[in-house]
């Protein structure tokens, strides 16, 4: 008699639609709707039937050519890597996934495949999910949230999970704040017990979502108030995560900051930028050679498991939710790579399969 896990992958097809790229820019004209064989998990690996896949600004900048010669390492490419979805098969190695498990994944950069019906992923990066969580829901967290959570943490935010030492922070800007990493990050600066200010555009929808999620003072970045990023109430802050597109300088910050309570080390205020420009780099570098009160930190992206099942955890518990800006299917997925490339959504766009 078959297993249930003999017959889960008995009933996985050869062929599956997918969307891929072929070739450098074009944007969403430049992507092309295929049937390609179905990918088969290696060790250490699970096959997973795909059910939504979020995308982020690094999907249209990996096709513009902006991170060659790395990313993507070879075309024809399927972009996206933020997955949720029920696994079909499991590879060699694997304990504790079955077929049929609801799962949440990151997908390795350099294979891509999260536009597509089915796709692998790494088990040291899949986090099985709640019933409670939708597949919507849980496929904008991979990268947007785990880049709230390393952003927050790297300015020093603590949460339950969290015992280091260092300076309590109190007050936290958050830029961008009405995006899929920005949204995020307000509810996490808020569950960690931060008083919030956040700049946004996206108008009053945007501003309106900043405030749902908790921010505590709002600040449109199209007037000349957002634009000084000031605290309203006058505080000053412990830290910033600055999730904008680069164009800000870091003199705008450093007046800005509180400077820690002593110098250098863990008790610095930064400002921690998740699109650092080369000039932000050499900062970052001076910044850390002085030992500087007031610093620039560029953010580095290397997630891990345990983030995303805290992050899946407080999904669970109805203390984190993932805001969708809009859904398309896959054949409507031109459209919602036209949306992600204009910028400015409110929240995740979400593709379901």
């Amino acid at each position: 008699m078959d297993t249930p896990e003999m017959k889960a992958a008995a009933e996985v097809p050869q062929k599956m639609r997918a969307v891929q790229y072929d070739a450098y820019g074009g944007g969403a004209a430049g992507l092309k709707h295929v049937e390609v064989a179905v990918p088969e998990p290696k060790k250490g690996e699970l096959l997973l039937k795909l059910e939504a896949a979020s995308l982020n600004p690094v999907d249209w900048k990996m096709q513009k050519g902006m991170l060659r010669p790395l990313l993507p390492p070879r075309l024809p490419f399927i972009p996206a890597t933020d997955v949720a979805g029920v696994v079909a098969a499991v590879g060699s190695g694997i304990d504790g996934f079955k077929p049929g498990d609801e799962v949440v994944a990151l997908l390795n950069a350099f294979s891509g495949g999260g536009l597509a019906e089915y796709a692998v992923a790494s088990a040291k990066l899949t986090v099985k999910r709640p019933s409670s969580a939708s597949a919507t829901e849980a496929a904008g967290l991979p990268t947007a949230a785990i880049t709230a959570l390393k952003s927050l943490r790297s300015i020093g935010a603590k949460f339950d999970d969290d015992t280091a030492a260092g300076k309590p922070l109190a007050n936290v800007l958050i830029t961008a704040a009405s995006g899929g990493v920005g949204l995020y990050a307000v509810q996490l600066a808020k569950l960690a017990g931060l008083h919030v200010t956040a700049t946004c555009g996206g108008g009053a929808r945007g501003m309106d979502a900043a405030r749902g999620a908790g921010a505590d003072e709002v600040l449109d970045y199209e007037t000349p108030e957002g634009a000084a990023m000031r605290s309203p109430s006058g505080r000053k802050y412990d830290g910033v995560v600055h999730c904008a597109p680069a164009g800000v300088r870091w003199s705008a910050f450093k007046p800005l900051l509180s400077g820690g309570n002593g110098k250098g080390g863990k008790n610095s205020s930064k400002v921690v930028d998740l699109t650092p420009s080369f000039s932000a780099y050499l900062t970052a570098a001076l910044h850390r050679v002085t030992r500087a009160r007031k610093r620039l930190v560029p953010l580095f992206m290397w997630p891990n498991k345990a983030e995303l099942e805290f992050l899946v955890g407080l999904v669970k518990d109805g203390k984190l939710k993932t805001v969708v800006d809009s859904r398309y299917t896959l054949g409507d997925v031109s459209k919602a790579w036209e949306k992600s490339m204009e910028g400015h959504p409110t929240g995740k766009i979400i593709v379901e399969m």
